[in-house]
């Protein structure tokens, strides 16, 4: 009877074993405001990444990736529900008004401040489907991500950002409280991924490496500012503090890497690199795109992303498709076989087929901002106006075309991404049948989805004052190009 039961448990001990060799990892790394040009391998003239660089010839690139919102909480409500904006509400960072009431002319959509708890995310479908699952980083959907899926919590909250910057202590982070003193954050939680890497090797696991990096206050990793005060500015980019918390980033993902050689899970491990949505205008460039975050001009939601997937996604590969993050949830289901939620609407669609070399049939891309976004201060960067990133606004992209529609005065750009990347021809009057098609395209969809549309005046908003306050920005930046000049 011992011999019966000793055989029967190694029989069962082997099939649990042989289960979890078959089942890939998953090692999500989930940037926030890294730029499309931020890495070496996207075209970085100043920051170094050559960790990254290394994971991306070794997969698939993807040089048309956007991020479903162009600011940090609706782009992750995104990408943990599936759905764009409209569905599950959450349009900006929290629901009060942005900028000064004078300067807006409609009331703003507040929507929500939390992720319903009601949404399955894909950390739902992956812990049903045997996953061990963890959040490590930032969170800002919630108090805390565990009731989204998640087994781990390490630093999630609804905070956006290192309160008191990137050196220790961490007031109001969650489990960060033991942190080593002078231990900087991002070495923080690359630390703790590896721990959790490294201690997880026998079981299937999901990490969602969520950095804070590169987010704001820029506070430079003090071990490399002579580095980079050494070196020669680049043409695209030259910002030290910058530079220091990008290659910081980028380190730490080598430190990762090997962890996984070590541990012999590098050949079942897929690795996917994004970002929240463009980078933080005043320090870094998305040059030739226009705009940064905020804005829902290129570089605001136009990002880097890669996937690498041994045995599967052939290496040094590029691709131009516009893919969205929405469509990271059937993604990773279908990566990992976990079965999509029941009754739950996926705006997003599988980018396996893609992954293999599959055709692929064109389909549009929306996003809906019913808010505002105040500017940033200090840039002297051409702008579509001096005292917001974004104003209310829903845009689709179809092709090579995408259309813009602004719902303060109802109008609208269209532009011919292929031959304007840059976006600096409005085609609105000379491209009337294309106009047409996309508004449609945009309206129907703003209809299905349910989406939000601002039409109330505000009552507070000032014209005159609206105009003064334009005119003086204005009118500072000119100075301070003309100086820098």
């Amino acid at each position: 009877m011992k011999r019966a039961l000793c055989l029967l448990f190694g029989i069962f001990a082997g099939w649990n074993f042989v289960a979890a060799e078959e089942k890939p990892n998953l090692l999500f790394i989930f940037l926030d405001d890294f730029g499309w040009k931020d890495t070496s391998y996207m075209g970085s003239d100043f920051y170094e990444t050559p960790h990254l660089d290394k994971l991306a010839s070794e997969g698939m690139v993807f040089t048309n990736a956007y991020s479903a919102s162009a600011n940090c909480a609706p782009a992750r409500a995104c990408l943990l529900s599936g759905q764009y904006t409209p569905r599950h509400k959450l349009y900006n960072v929290g629901t009060e008004p942005r900028g000064s009431a004078k300067h807006r002319r409609l009331e703003h959509i507040p929507g929500v401040a939390d992720l319903d708890k009601d949404i399955r995310t894909w950390a739902h479908q992956l812990q049903e489907a045997g996953y061990r699952t963890a959040s490590m980083g930032k969170w800002h959907l919630s108090d805390d991500p565990i009731p989204y899926g998640f087994d781990v919590n390490v630093g999630g909250s609804h905070s956006g950002s290192p309160p008191k910057g990137y050196y220790p202590p961490h007031p109001r982070i969650p489990s960060l409280e033991d942190v080593e003193e002078g231990e900087y954050l991002t070495d923080t939680l690359n630390n703790r991924a590896d721990q959790f890497i490294r201690k997880n090797k026998d079981t299937p696991w999901v990490l969602y490496l969520t950095h804070f990096a590169v987010h704001t206050p820029l506070d430079a990793k003090k071990e490399l500012v002579a580095k980079y005060e050494a070196k020669q500015p680049g043409e695209l980019h030259n910002h030290v503090e910058m530079a220091t918390m990008v290659q910081n980033v980028d380190d730490g993902v080598g430190k990762i890497v090997k962890g996984l050689e070590e541990t012999g899970q590098s050949d079942r491990t897929i690795v996917v690199f994004f970002s929240d949505n463009g980078g933080y205008g005043p320090a870094t460039d998305m040059a030739p795109l226009k705009g940064y975050k905020g804005t829902y001009y290129e570089g605001g939601i136009r990002v880097p992303f890669f996937v690498k997937w041994p045995g599967v996604v052939k290496k040094e590969q590029t691709v131009d498709v516009p893919i969205n993050g929405v469509d990271l949830y059937p993604t990773f289901c279908e990566m990992l076989g976990a079965d999509l939620p029941e009754g739950q609407i996926q705006d997003g669609k599988s980018l396996v087929p893609l992954m293999k070399g599959e055709e692929w049939p064109e389909r549009a891309l929306f996003w809906h901002f019913p808010a505002y976004l105040q500017s940033y201060g200090n840039l002297t960067e051409e702008q579509r106006d001096p005292l917001f990133r974004s104003r209310p606004c829903s845009v689709v992209r179809k092709g090579d075309w995408k259309l813009l529609q602004f719902f303060e005065k109802g109008d609208f750009e269209l532009y011919h991404l292929g031959n304007d990347i840059g976006e600096t021809t409005n085609l609105v009057d000379s491209e009337k049948e294309k106009f047409a098609e996309l508004r449609d395209i945009l309206l129907q969809w703003q209809k299905e989805s349910g989406a939000d549309i601002p039409v109330e005046k505000n009552p507070k908003f000032d014209a005159e004052e609206e105009k003064a306050a334009s005119e003086k920005k204005a009118s500072a930046k000119n100075k301070k190009k003309k100086k820098a000049a």
